[in-house]
């Protein structure tokens, strides 16, 4: 080093302070190839399967099922932090000026009407009714004794877990996060994940440990939806700012489903899954 120098060439000790850039924090991603489809945060999507898989093991280590009162206190924290994840998705995606907000809030509230009517038409409930009608047959003849008796409980469970209106909207929401969050709004789906768990609880306990293999095709179900939506949807409506309308709506479907849960009133679900689409549809019309 010359003699007229005097700085002191030690190597940083963070070479993250120096570039300005944060190191990359993973909850969990789907990483199987090294392309942007393919490395997608599917974190809810796992949670949900880990909430089957766990529920099983409780369901088939516990001598006897829940007690009336222990499924009456999950029912009721359940729908509760349904309606408060549900109220916190629309409040993180309303901003602006108090006129603004009032605009957004009215925009996603005729979505949901909308949405609601568009269901409706397209008879979606009916389609879930039937899917319901399916596994419940699946079920009778596993507890009649038929020959396939754990087959039948391991399809009326992926059947029960994929077809939930609460899974689609949890899906969605992953991986179509409000403006300025990091990660998805996984939150919905980490409810479900305990609502299965504890379904699955009462299903091994009929149809023995095959019906905990639905967690797999759960997990690649909803995380190809929440894959779909960060790759396919998530640049466009980022760019055109629409992200928020979605998950206004979003946030108000899932004040629904807790209305279902909590048993206070009988909500056709399926036919809100529309709202999805014409919130966004909406907001950019209405700009």
């Amino acid at each position: 080093m010359p003699s007229g120098s005097c700085r002191n060439e030690v190597p940083p000790a963070n070479p993250v302070q120096v570039t300005g850039r944060a190191a990359p924090v993973k909850i969990f991603r789907l990483a199987l190839w090294p392309h942007r489809a393919l490395s997608q945060r599917v974190t809810g999507a796992f949670l949900n399967a880990l909430g089957i898989l766990i529920g099983a093991m409780f369901g088939l280590a516990m001598p006897k099922p829940l007690s009336l009162r222990t499924q009456v206190f999950f029912r009721s924290a359940l729908g509760t932090l349904t309606i408060c994840f549900g109220l916190r998705l629309v409040w993180l995606s309303i901003n602006g000026s108090f006129l603004s907000s009032l605009k957004q809030i009215l925009t996603a509230l005729f979505a949901v009407m909308l949405g609601n009517l568009t269901g409706k038409l397209l008879r979606l409930q009916k389609v879930s009714n039937r899917l319901g009608h399916h596994a419940g047959s699946l079920i009778a003849s596993a507890q009649a004794g038929a020959p396939h008796r754990s087959v039948d409980g391991f399809s009326a469970c992926t059947v029960l877990f994929c077809a939930a209106p609460l899974g689609l909207l949890g899906a969605v929401t992953d991986g179509l996060p409000p403006s300025g969050n990091q990660f998805g709004y996984f939150w919905l789906l980490a409810i479900k994940a305990v609502m299965d768990g504890l379904a699955m609880m009462g299903f091994v306990r009929t149809f023995g440990w095959p019906p905990a293999l639905s967690a797999f095709p759960v997990f690649v179900f909803l995380g190809a939806i929440t894959v779909a939506c960060q790759f396919c949807a998530k640049t466009f409506l980022e760019l055109h700012g629409l992200t928020d309308s979605l998950n206004a709506a979003g946030g108000l479907m899932a004040c629904a489903v807790a209305l279902v849960i909590l048993e206070v009133r009988r909500v056709e679900l399926a036919n809100f899954l529309p709202s999805l689409v014409i919130a966004p549809l909406l907001a950019w019309l209405i700009g």
